[in-house]
């Protein structure tokens, strides 16, 4: 049986590829997704994607529930939400927060993340191989 690791990513990230290249990048994400799946057949990678932050709570409750870890890039929720701060805590799973760009090297709102601390582990300005590097992580432990 393989190992699942769900993947969610919140708002804006379905623009991935056409959204400010110049800071995300060029691939969109389902791309990278389906090259990822193929370097690691071992693992079953779920994504699921919202703009609307109750969906992103339903997804990490059902997350904690099922104990499946999970990579979150909260987009714009990260400084904003403590319904997601709040929904990381009550898992029973561990949660890696991934940001494709830096976000201490950007606009200072952008400096706070009200989900840091009840992650397992925070990735920031690696781009996409922000979400590889979790992979990894959670394959390790």
């Amino acid at each position: 049986m393989k190992r699942i690791i769900q993947i969610i990513n919140g708002p804006n990230l379905n623009l991935l590829g056409t959204r400010e290249p110049e800071v995300y990048g060029s691939q969109t994400f389902e791309s990278w997704l389906e090259d990822i799946r193929l370097r690691y057949p071992d693992l079953e990678l779920r994504y699921a994607q919202s703009n609307h932050e109750g969906d992103l709570v339903d997804l990490l409750q059902h997350c904690g529930m099922q104990q499946l870890p999970v990579i979150l890039n909260a987009g714009a929720y990260t400084h904003t939400s403590v319904a997601l701060a709040d929904a990381i805590a009550a898992a029973r799973t561990q949660v890696v927060e991934v940001h494709i760009s830096n976000i201490y090297a950007r606009e200072n709102f952008r400096h706070t993340s009200y989900i840091s601390q009840q992650a397992l582990a925070v990735i920031s300005g690696l781009g996409l191989y922000g979400y590889e590097a979790a992979i990894h992580f959670l394959q390790n432990r």
